[in-house]
């Protein structure tokens, strides 16, 4: 189990724009990033301008639904699935509503996942839409000026320049060792789903660490075309052994859904827990859950969290991401 591989390929880019007409971020900016960035890519990849892509004849073979909305398999040799995870994740700046004026800098993350990385050209131009269309992000407009790839080491290579895009080298991301103790800090709210509601104050390690589990398969069998030869009964059966405390806070936030036309009032727990126990069968998938994130609405920035590696003598914490 600890040397099982992890083949899910995970790269992080970093955006850097100027904003030329101002704009306002709500308080949670991921699902305004986000709904800009789909709408843009749908525009970009669709060749057939039909209304509704699940009627489209290319529906299963079009770089959209494949990025934005993954189709469900028809025929799954496990399960019976509704949906499946998409291969991004949108990384806004840090929570709080805030207004940027013309000149100003915006930057945050986007991360691609498995086979989304072959279409990095796409995904670039579909940002540089999204953010440069007049009104479409915050009232304003923003002017893409860079999109860098950063490695798991915190090095820096640079993607796109006005003028020209090159493929990154992306580097595998590195397992740490992990004995009997770690350390997580949940970034933004974390929304993990559990008897028909979100867990809160009374998570268990169990529920992360499946939860955890669950999506990073998920992620590599459908975008990367892995064969999970996982055991998760024994898999839970060690996650169960775990123990989980710390300080967690509950935080509501509330963001308009297009597509239900409705606003929407969205809660998740922040804060650092500690995890005790056998935690080297994990060490792997809490690394690259640095990269997936964790849990429900992770495709617009939820559940990010940061593993903390403390230093001896201080105590003061260091992220490995």
């Amino acid at each position: 189990m600890t040397d099982l591989p992890l083949p899910l390929k995970l790269a992080r880019f970093r955006l850097d724009c100027t904003v030329e007409a101002p704009i306002h971020l709500h308080y949670y900016a991921g699902s305004q990033l986000r709904g800009a960035f789909g709408h843009a890519l749908r525009r970009t990849a669709c060749v057939t301008r039909q209304q509704d892509c699940h009627a489209c004849p290319l529906y299963r073979s079009c770089a959209y639904p494949e990025i934005f909305e993954t189709p469900a398999p028809e025929r799954h040799r496990l399960q019976r699935f509704s949906q499946v995870p998409n291969p991004y994740v949108v990384e806004p700046p840090p929570l709080g509503a805030r207004d940027y004026p013309a000149g100003a800098a915006l930057g945050f993350h986007c991360v691609l996942m498995g086979r989304a990385l072959r279409h990095l050209p796409l995904v670039v131009y579909a940002w540089k839409r999204a953010l440069e269309r007049p009104g479409g992000l915050g009232g304003g407009h923003v002017r893409l000026d860079a999109v860098t790839y950063v490695g798991p080491d915190g090095s820096e290579q640079r993607v796109y320049a006005e003028g020209g895009l090159s493929a990154p080298a992306v580097a595998p991301v590195p397992v740490p060792a992990l004995a009997d103790r770690a350390v997580v800090e949940f970034e933004t709210p974390l929304r993990l789903q559990a008897a028909g509601g979100v867990r809160g104050h009374a998570m268990t390690a169990r529920d992360v660490l499946m939860a955890l589990a669950r999506r990073y398969w998920l992620l590599a069998e459908f975008h990367q075309a892995a064969e999970p030869a996982v055991d998760f009964a024994g898999l839970g059966g060690l996650a169960g052994a775990v123990e989980l405390t710390g300080e967690l806070r509950w935080r509501d936030w509330r963001r308009f859904s297009s597509r239900q036309r409705q606003e929407m009032v969205l809660g998740g727990v922040l804060g650092r827990v500690t995890l005790r126990g056998a935690l080297a069968p994990f060490a792997g998938l809490l690394a690259a859950g640095q990269w997936t994130h964790l849990g429900k609405n992770a495709s617009f920035g939820l559940g990010r969290y940061r593993l903390c590696q403390e230093n001896q003598g201080d105590g003061e914490s260091q992220g490995m991401a």
